[in-house]
């Protein structure tokens, strides 16, 4: 086979209805796929703006005790 004879056989493969099925068919198949993929595995930033945020816990202030007054 030649170059020439490759050239006209490929169009004639494409189109054939069994490359066509089967292309279809894949296409599919991925789209099945992805979605069911997308439904399972959650982004990390959904999950952290469905739960309320905590406000920060501050220590509380802790004052110097008290030197005891000394009387004279």
């Amino acid at each position: 086979m030649n170059l020439q004879e490759l050239l006209q056989l490929l169009p004639r493969v494409l189109t054939s209805w069994e490359v066509l099925g089967v292309t279809v068919v894949l296409v599919m198949y991925f789209f099945l796929v992805f979605y069911v993929a997308r439904l399972y595995s959650r982004p990390k930033s959904f999950s952290m703006m469905a739960s309320p945020k905590k406000p920060a816990k501050t220590k509380p202030e802790t004052k110097a005790p008290a030197e005891p007054e000394v009387e004279d």
